[in-house]
């Protein structure tokens, strides 16, 4: 996601926008928006990818119901009567020289409205578009009750109960789906004096929608606050799960089914707890001769001549327990291609919380895009020294720092950026001013 707008959801009254990046960064006060925008990014993506209605109750966001989450002017203002939500995507794959020119980036919007059904929020109007082509779902100021199509030649409909009366409210029905009618271009209906439709319009159709909807991506989302450790696992199924609870059963089966993951993993967390200081080594002990049996898993900190006793993960600091369900996370599946954490740093030392920004600008690409609501300043400024000295893949553009501030009673998202230097450019006043007020407090001044 390259772009995501907003306007009456939740505290966002104005359309808000915003930039993405391969590593976006979430920063502002609390209650200022943070997590909502965050429900708002899963709920896209569940409606872009997933093809099926956001549930924005699923956890670890519980937004409430519809009257909990569209924007509440108080007084005549009143609740407003529909959200809107949009990202933008900007694809290369799709765009292929013609003709002896370059190819061009392609960018590819999809929008969605939400109106209240029942309690639920349920979209009643779908958009996807690209320079010269869109698929709507009850357009804006047309007839809702109609599916349009258009291209550069001009613009045709159908009547949208072809596809079926619940839709969009059907999970089943889709923007796939919607092209699959496309070969019946005799009973299309041209408006605004577009001619009849012919298949290179079809075609053109397909080729610049369908690529929309890839398969087999996932989106993981973390809770602030992971489960507790416990002295003892009984297996069960390792799911992803946004408090982690599920991790110490997936790091056994790994263990006990395929060493050679294993080994890979394991090597990847050691790295990241010798680096944060907080872990040399981690292992599965299993109590029985079975995988199926309980086991515990145990971490061990290395001194300077020796190697120290291994220990169990609910015997050392609370830290450990609450960063091994991210990081794992972030190591164990390359299908996941989005992850939306919140406070990774929640009970970590400054050196760990700063390791966190170095391992987001190593893992961070627009293939594996990071969305991050962080308290930390450790962790936000490794991120700009980094970027700065070169480590890790991210240049300045791959960053996006996100403040959300509180204005009043309204509430406003910058997006800021860095610069080689790495320092953030387009700050407003109100942004970092608590800490420089007590950096002067602390000096005196």
């Amino acid at each position: 996601m390259n772009h995501i707008a907003l306007e009456n959801f939740r505290c966002f009254r104005e359309r808000q926008e915003t930039r993405m990046a391969p590593l976006t960064l979430l920063v502002g006060e609390n209650s200022a928006g943070k997590t909502s925008f965050l429900a708002l990014i899963r709920a896209l993506w569940e409606a872009a990818y997933e093809q099926r209605v956001p549930d924005f109750k699923a956890p670890p966001y519980d937004l409430g119901s519809f009257d909990e989450i569209a924007h509440f002017r108080g007084g005549r203002g009143g609740r407003a009567t529909e959200f809107h939500a949009e990202f933008r995507r900007r694809d290369d794959l799709d765009n292929r020289p013609k003709r002896g020119r370059p190819a061009r980036p392609l960018d590819r919007t999809f929008a969605l409205s939400f109106r209240k059904e029942g309690t639920a929020p349920v979209p009643h109007r779908w958009a996807i578009s690209t320079g010269d082509a869109a698929v709507e779902v009850g357009a804006p100021e047309q007839d809702e009750a109609r599916v349009y199509f258009r291209t550069v030649r001009g613009q045709w409909s159908w009547p949208r109960r072809w596809l079926g009366e619940q839709f969009p409210g059907n999970p089943q029905l889709s923007f796939p789906l919607i092209l699959s009618f496309l070969p019946e271009r005799d009973s299309a209906q041209p408006t605004a004096g577009s001619p009849l439709p012919n298949e290179r319009d079809w075609n053109h159709l397909r080729e610049t929608i369908a690529p929309f909807f890839p398969s087999g991506q996932r989106l993981f989302a973390s809770a602030p606050v992971r489960s507790k450790p416990r002295r003892t696992y009984d297996p069960a199924r390792p799911t992803a799960a946004p408090e982690g609870e599920t991790i110490p059963t997936y790091l056994s089966s790994l263990f006990v089914e395929d060493r050679r993951a294993w080994t890979k993993l394991k090597g990847a967390l050691e790295a990241f707890g010798r680096q944060a200081g907080l872990f040399d080594e981690l292992d599965v002990r299993l109590l029985g001769k079975k995988g199926t049996e309980p086991f515990q898993v145990q971490i061990r900190k290395y001194g300077k001549r020796a190697k120290g006793p291994s220990r169990n993960l609910i015997d050392v600091g609370y830290g450990v327990s609450q960063v091994l369900p991210v990081l794992t996370e972030l190591f164990r599946d390359r299908r996941t291609s989005m992850f939306l954490l919140q406070q990774p740093e929640v009970h970590l030392h400054p050196q760990a919380q700063a390791a966190f920004g170095s391992l987001f600008c190593r893992l961070a690409s627009w293939k594996r895009q990071i969305v991050v609501e962080t308290h930390s300043d450790h962790l936000l400024d490794r991120v700009r020294m980094d970027v700065r000295d070169g480590h890790g893949r991210l240049s300045p553009e791959d960053v996006s720092i996100l403040y959300f501030e509180r204005q009043n009673l309204g509430f406003r998202i910058y997006s800021l950026r860095l610069d080689d230097q790495g320092n953030v450019l387009d700050a407003p006043q109100s942004y970092r001013r608590f800490f420089m007020e007590e950096v002067n407090r602390s000096l005196g001044l």
